[in-house]
């Protein structure tokens, strides 16, 4: 087996990627990476520089990693600002640092695509890689290697490999075989239930309608109207809207099923839209906007809007975004996410371990007291294995 690294997806056949990717993850495809790298979403302008892990095995591609040399921590939704800070006060420098992850994208998913025919060997090819993306940081002078938002299994490799595990917390929902909206809400208690239906009414009240549409149908007005949207948003909040409208409808031709774009109307006219990809299990909720405020628009467009298309299609889980307390009224329960980490520097590396076992406890504490106020009934469906 052969380990190599390129700088762009391009020079790697699409077939030969999305093979590692029987899932069918959309962040993870072939044609979302490319199309990043094509519209300059990723580069030296952003601060993440890509480097693809890949082995090889009789020329054939076997595993690979999605990786960035990343100069910056912006778009990682793992935040490690105090570990930088740290590290300045020492005199050392946290940046330029290497992380396996999807730019701006905090969904959970492998990091570490293995052909299928050789799942046997995932332990095996986990250390070869954990061995492979250290190598190249002492190499390259890089302060450590960071993998973000790896599912729970292949987190526990990693840390069996030598990597430091974070504990961290999202809001998802998963569908407990639910017929339809009626049939969900109908595991709440009277009083969570009743408000959900008011918000939901709301719309109508305000004469608001939705539409979605796929990639198919989703043209080349609809994505400069969202582009519009979802930059609006970053410009009330401060960020950087790293993608592109040419970003938005590459990804809506190159993979039009995989994308779920909710639409809101007044008067003949949109005012707010959200993106969601979606693979054969799950929903993936990333960015909204709009341009004028109506009461629970925003509950609507993003979250019952997408439990509603969930429940039609037989989703059996939706990952609504990043953060975001009030999920839970809405059936979104508190759920782990993981990362990995490794620093070059010996100094920092008890420290650091010790304050990631002090924050473990504090999240798992964080989760449970959020669990206590789930909407649902003590006997509900929605509760049982969660």
């Amino acid at each position: 087996m052969r380990m190599e690294t390129a700088h762009s997806l391009e020079s790697v056949p699409a077939a030969d990627w999305n093979r590692l990717n029987p899932g069918g993850n959309p962040f993870l495809r072939h044609e979302f990476l490319v199309a990043l790298e094509r519209h300059g979403a990723v580069g030296e302008a952003y601060g993440w520089l890509p480097v693809y892990f890949l082995l090889r095995a009789d020329g054939r591609l076997r595993a690979a990693a999605p990786c960035y040399i990343k100069s910056n921590s912006y778009g990682e939704f793992v935040f490690d600002w105090a570990w930088a800070e740290a590290y300045a006060r020492s005199g050392l420098a946290y940046y330029p640092k290497l992380v396996a992850a999807v730019p701006y994208s905090p969904v959970t998913g492998p990091r570490l695509l293995i052909d299928p025919a050789h799942e046997a060997e995932r332990d095996a090819i986990t250390r070869r890689f954990g061995e492979a993306l250290r190598g190249f940081a002492e190499e390259r002078e890089l302060s450590g290697v960071h993998w973000l938002f790896p599912p729970e299994a292949e987190a526990a490799r990693l840390e069996e490999a030598g990597f430091m595990l974070r504990l961290g917390c999202q809001f998802h929902w998963h569908n407990a075989g639910y017929r339809d909206f009626d049939d969900y809400l109908a595991e709440f208690t009277a009083a969570k239930r009743k408000k959900i239906k008011r918000e939901r009414r709301r719309a109508a009240e305000q004469a608001v309608s939705f539409e979605i549409l796929d990639g198919h149908a989703a043209g080349e007005e609809h994505w400069r109207l969202f582009h519009h949207y979802y930059a609006a948003t970053f410009d009330r909040k401060g960020g950087l809207p790293t993608l592109s409208p040419g970003f938005f409808a590459e990804i809506a031709r190159s993979m039009p099923e995989a994308v779920v774009l909710v639409l809101a109307r007044h008067a003949g006219e949109y005012v707010a839209a959200a993106l969601n990809l979606r693979d054969d299990t799950s929903l993936y909720g990333r960015h909204w906007g709009c341009d004028r405020y109506f009461h629970s628009l925003h509950f609507e467009t993003c979250y019952y809007q997408g439990l509603d298309y969930c429940i039609r299609h037989g989703l059996s889980r939706f990952e609504p975004g990043a953060q975001g307390e009030h999920k839970v009224a809405r059936g979104f329960l508190p759920t782990p996410t993981w990362s990995a980490h490794w620093l070059r520097e010996p100094a920092f590396r008890e420290p650091v371990a010790d304050f990631l076992r002090r924050e473990r406890a504090g999240v798992r504490h964080y989760m449970e007291s959020l669990r206590e106020g789930a909407p649902f009934r003590a006997d509900s469906r929605a509760l049982a294995g969660a």
